[in-house]
């Protein structure tokens, strides 16, 4: 897969996305979003992939929020920059999600990383939740997620106040997962990846879509039930029972029920 402002790997059951504007701190743009939802829609209907890791390009960005330059000037979806759209693929994904903070994380750039399942971050990275002091806000994945991550209080400090804080602080509010030297970043992501890719595929998504489905309403729930629940059902002998019974015309045999 080739895209203009991401980079993609495969890496044995690793995929890594790094975003590819380390010049701009690796903002993302319209063009971004979509490249990286399309990326992870692609991963969804591969089995190679075991677990995703999304970084930036360079040692000082992982990602500072983003850009609407080259939208329509437009109220309309067309002038929204498409970033929920990019959340949502993250948090859709059957496959864990690894953020690899090699840097600033900051605004759009900080839901970015709260958005994935896990974060590991090197010692000099740098988390900020901007919104407010800049004209703007997240209403949605970026204060649902933080409160889940640190607690209601705290994410409302976060939000209210702005403030820049340390990896070793992020660590301590359970904002993030693991802090390793600056110089380890991208052999201990990948010994994290490979550590969550050697669990079992299934029950990784199971217990993704079991966490999920608390904020997706009937979409989550729905989550668990048709990719989970359903694709078992399906190869069960009562399954199996009742679409040939119905298909030749039949009663079902019930003794297959409950297989």
């Amino acid at each position: 897969m080739s895209y203009s402002e991401i980079l993609f790997e495969e890496d044995g059951p690793i995929a890594r996305i790094t975003l590819n504007r380390p010049d701009d701190g690796n903002m993302f743009t319209e063009t971004m979003c979509h490249e990286i939802r399309e990326c992870i829609e692609n991963i969804r209907r591969e089995t190679r992939t075991r677990v995703v890791v999304l970084t930036g390009a360079g040692d000082k960005f992982f990602c500072v929020g983003g850009r609407k330059d080259g939208m329509e000037d437009s109220k309309l979806y067309a002038g929204v920059l498409p970033a929920l759209e990019m959340y949502e693929a993250i948090d859709r994904l059957q496959k864990p999600v690894i953020a690899s903070v090699n840097g600033y994380a900051v605004g759009g750039g900080h839901v970015l990383h709260v958005v994935c399942d896990l974060t590991i971050a090197k010692e000099s990275a740098t988390f900020r939740q901007v919104g407010p002091m800049v004209g703007s806000f997240d209403a949605g994945y970026g204060t649902w997620y933080l409160e889940d991550l640190v607690g209601k209080k705290k994410a409302k400090e976060i939000w209210y106040t702005n403030p820049k804080i340390t990896a070793a602080e992020a660590l301590a509010m359970g904002l993030i997962n693991r802090v390793v030297p600056d110089d380890q970043l991208a052999e201990k992501t990948r010994e994290f990846a490979l550590e969550v890719a050697d669990r079992g595929a299934f029950a990784l998504a199971s217990i993704k879509a079991a966490f999920n489905a608390r904020h997706g309403g009937v979409s989550g729930l729905s989550r668990v039930t048709h990719d989970l629940l359903l694709r078992q059902y399906l190869d069960t002998k009562e399954s199996k029972e009742l679409a040939a019974s119905f298909a030749e015309r039949r009663k079902p045999d019930s003794s297959k029920f409950g297989h």
